[in-house]
This record gives structure tokens, sequence and C-alpha cells, in this order.
């Protein structure tokens, strides 16, 4: 008689399950439902009924990434040419002009020159503004005007440019491009292997191996990974760029979420090639995402030792999900966490400030986790590197410096006003530094700090309870001081300012190949990462 009345317990609170599950669908999908409703008559009456012409297209395009600017930087739509940008990104091939450029209003900026490919052989340099390709001026184009540098194999293609004021043209030939995962690699002085991954693309793990190989075949007996400004990419590469120092069957990444299916553990696959030489992982504020897997790893599980500056902090997985029409949605899907338990997102998406950012995750908000050795380490914002160094840093005003180009374009100043003819006999002086900060002061560089931004909060309030003219002389003694800690700030954070200068310039002279050249000699990153793996004794101290 048990199991009868067994079963009569167990059916109802089944039914009851999924009457609620159903419930709760349904009532999720109704809500769904009216929303889209709401939108496509109003869409409709828009595009039917205002005064001026419109373009559906557009004002989707725009509706949908609004939406999207409520989650994360990380969740995107994709058209088909971002489609197909993702696609080149991870594959690290695509046929074009040879040349990183950025998109602005009126033109192309060359960010960057790739050595022997044709926007070099036609003799673009970085800080060049393409205004026209072809027959089309970049200014009238409304997509994406770097589309039109790409094209068939062989294809020419005519290009108008700014340098310095002065038009010019050149002619060139698209070709194929290959975007290498681990740009340089060598042998230094002191028998390190020195190897630089610069994405997670599909060819990441291969190439960081046959590295690898080839400089112990060479006599390399310890290792510097260098994934400073590394983004990020494939997570499946990640794990396998991991697994080249660490044993098969290691747990190296976990990913979490409220979808029961996007709960994955993910371990080790392979034979490593070697877990006991010495290994040192080099990370700074734009190591994110996989760099922080393959960081997040090494640390946790005491394989090698951090140096740099705290990363990214991303911790966010993603995922593209196929739309209509050739268009794609690249959502978060998960968050990820170290062998330790420790997610590392610096950012959090959920909680916004006045100004409507996502508010960063306070120091005091941080939770101890240990590594295998029972080191301490911390979530919450990045890997913290085990030895941390100013040079690595990147501070709010540096932050502002990079965003607004500022570097960039003082680079690109100095390029066309000093000949070099040998990185070793770069030396960025006192004076140089003084001509950076006159630069600042006539460009227009604006850069407010935290306190700015209070202050002038404060000033509206005061201005609505008619306080403003009874604190002025107080408001203008606050700016005085708020503009003097500002001139201080660019001293007090000159290292690092100095460090990504010393890199902007090398690359014009010598491009990304001769500034790795450069880094084996003069890096302090580099140098310190040699001085530990020739200290045993530290190395080993540090770890344990």
């Amino acid at each position: 008689m048990k199991k009868p009345f067994s079963r009569l317990i167990i059916l109802p609170l089944v039914l009851i399950g999924i009457f609620l599950g159903t419930a709760s669908f349904k009532s999720d999908f109704f809500e769904i439902a009216k929303q889209i409703e709401i939108f496509t008559t109003l869409f409709k009456e828009i595009n039917m009924n205002y005064v001026d012409e419109t373009n559906p297209a557009d004002l989707m395009d725009t509706a949908i990434k609004s939406m999207l600017t409520d989650l994360d930087p990380y969740t995107n739509y994709w058209n088909e040419q971002d489609v197909e940008a993702a696609r080149i990104n991870s594959a690290g091939e695509y046929t074009g002009i040879g040349a990183l450029v950025k998109t602005g209003a009126e033109s192309l900026t060359v960010m960057e020159i790739y050595k022997d490919y044709p926007a070099d052989k036609a003799g673009l340099k970085a800080g060049d503004e393409i205004i026209k390709i072809g027959n089309i001026n970049v200014a009238d184009f409304k997509e994406e005007a770097g589309e039109l540098l790409n094209g068939a194999p062989d294809s020419n293609i005519d290009i108008t440019f700014r340098r310095q004021g002065e038009i010019k043209t050149t002619s060139l030939k698209r070709s194929s491009v290959e975007l290498d995962a681990v740009p340089f690699y060598n042998l230094l002085d002191d028998n390190t292997a020195y190897i630089v991954l610069s994405k997670f693309n599909a060819k990441a793990s291969t190439q960081v191996a046959k590295a690898f190989k080839e400089l112990k075949s060479q006599g390399a007996d310890k290792v510097i990974l260098d994934l400073r400004g590394n983004l990020g990419g494939l997570l499946n590469e990640a794990i396998n760029v991991s697994n080249i120092f660490i044993p098969k069957d290691e747990l190296i990444v976990t990913t979490k979420s409220v979808i029961e299916k996007y709960n994955r553990e993910y371990f080790t696959q392979k034979e490593p090639i070697d877990t006991k030489i010495p290994l040192v992982v080099l990370v700074n504020g734009r190591s994110a995402s996989a760099s922080e897997i393959v960081a997040g790893a090494v640390q946790d599980l005491d394989r090698g030792v951090i140096v740099g500056a705290r990363s990214f902090g991303k911790g966010l997985v993603q995922r593209p999900k196929e739309l209509a029409y050739g268009t794609q949605l690249k959502i978060t899907i998960s968050r990820y966490y170290t062998p330790s338990g420790r997610c590392i997102q610096a950012l959090d998406y959920r909680s916004r400030n006045e100004q409507g950012k996502a508010v960063r995750t306070s120091v005091d908000d941080y939770n101890e986790f240990t590594t295998r050795s029972g080191r301490k380490v911390y979530d919450g914002g990045g890997i913290l590197p085990d030895v941390q160094l100013e040079t690595s840093e990147f501070s709010d005003i540096t932050q502002s410096l990079l965003l607004q180009d500022a570097i960039f374009d003082f680079a690109t100043k100095y390029y066309y006003s000093h000949e070099l003819n040998d990185p070793k006999e770069f030396n960025f002086t006192d004076a140089d530094f003084n001509e950076f900060k006159k630069y600042l002061e006539s460009s227009d560089f604006e850069y407010q700090t935290a306190t700015e931004m209070e202050l002038s909060e404060m000033i509206d309030k005061a201005e609505k309870e008619e306080l403003k003219s009874k604190i002025s002389t107080e408001i203008e003694k606050i700016r005085a001081q708020i503009s003097a800690f500002k001139k201080q700030e660019l001293d007090n954070k000159r290292p690092e300012i100095v460090s990504l200068i010393t890199d902007e310039i090398i690359k014009r002279y010598f491009y990304k190949e001769g500034l790795y050249e450069y880094y084996t000699d003069h890096n302090p990153e580099i140098a310190k990462a040699q001085s530990l793996l020739n200290n045993p004794s530290e190395y080993a101290k540090i770890l344990k």
C-alpha cells in the first residue's frame, strides 16, 4: 500500500511544478509578445508618418544597439559586416591592405601598418587620414568605411589621404593578410624563451607550441609568455595554451550561468610540452578574457609567476547566436571562474552610478581564495600579479590619454620631426617628456577627475538652492587645486606614460617586430621577469 501512496504525493508535486513553470513561461511570453507588438506598431507609425523621410534600417540598428547598452558592453548586435570582421579576427586571415584603421566621421585614421603588406609597400604611415577610397569619399559613406579597403585578392585600389595637412594619393593591390597570434618570439641571452601572444585566434596554441619547441631546441631553460595588450579571443584556445605548461586533466576554468546548459568545467585535454620549466606570464590592464583565463590558471595552480599590473577584469563569456539575414547576436551567456573559484569580473553591469556607468567592484568586497599551495589570491578585479610594476599600470589619466589618442598623435608629431635609425639609440628624455606636456596644453586633450565630476554636481545643486554665488570663492579655490593636481599627475604617472609613448614611437620607425626586438633589451617588465627566472630561490619563494 505504500507505493500507491508515494505516487499519490509525487504526482501532484510534479503537476504543481509543471503548472508553475508553465505559468511563469506564459507570463514571460506574454510580456515579450506585448512589448514586441508595441514596438512594431510604433516603428510602423514613425516610418509612415514622420515629417521627414526615415531610414528603417538605421532606425532599427539604433534601436537594437540602444537596447543592448542596458546590458554589458560585450553583448552586441552584429550586422553582416560585423560577422565577417569577427570571422577574420578568429581565423587570423583576410584579404585587404594590411593596416589597422580607426573610423572617424570624416576619415579613416591609419593606426598601425603591418610590415611588407600592401599598405606598407604603398608608403602609407600610421597617422595618415584616408579621406577617399577609389571614387568614394569616406565622409559620404554611411556604412563601415573600413570595409571598402577589403576586397578580392590582387584587386587594385586608389587611396587619397591627408598627411600632416598635405593631401597625397597612392595605389596598391590588395593581398591576403595573415595575422599571427604569435607575432614575435626569440631566445634571450640568458637562455630565456620570450614568446609574445597577441590574440587568442584559432592559431594561438599551435603557434605558441611551435615557438616554444623551437626555442627549447635552441637551449631555452625558462619562459616568458607575454600577454600584455592581449584582449582575448577563443575560450578553447585559452585552455590549449594553458595545456602547453599544465598537465592533462587539470581544471582550467569553470563557466556558470542562470542557464543550466552553460554551466561547464573545462579541463586540459592533451599531454603538455613541459610542466617543470620556470614560467613568467606578463599581464597589464589590457590583458583580458582568455588572457586572464591563462594567467588565472597559471597563478591558481602555482605553475608560474605573474608579473606586471592588474589585468582588465572582464570575467564574462560570450557566444554568437545566429539571427536572420546573416546577422548575429554576440551575447554574454556566463561568468568564468579560475581553478580556485575566483570570478575576476571588475565591473558590475547590474549596478550603475548616476552617470549610468557600471560600478567597479570595491576592494572591500573582494573575497579571498587560495592557490594550490595555499597562497592568498582575490576575486573581483582582474588578475593581480604576484609582482607589480608601475610601468605596466593604466591609471585614469593614462586611460584618458589613450582613449583620446593623445599619445598616438604625439608619436605622429615626433616621427615627422626626429630621425631614428636604430631602436637601440632611442631614449625618451626629460626634454621629450616636457615637450609632450606642452603638446597636451596646445591640444584638445581633456582629463576630468572624479572630484571634478562631483564638484560639477555640487555646483548644479548649489545653483538650484541659490547658494552658488555664496560659495563661488571656495569653488574657484578647489578648481585651482584640481588643476594643479592634474598637472602634477602627469609627472606622478610618468613611468607608465613614457612606457606607452616609447611603444608607439618605436612602432612608427620599426613596426611591431622592431618594438618586440627593442623590448628584449629595454623593457622593465621583461628585465624583471628575467631577474626572477635567474634567481630560483626568489622564484620559488613567490610560489610558496
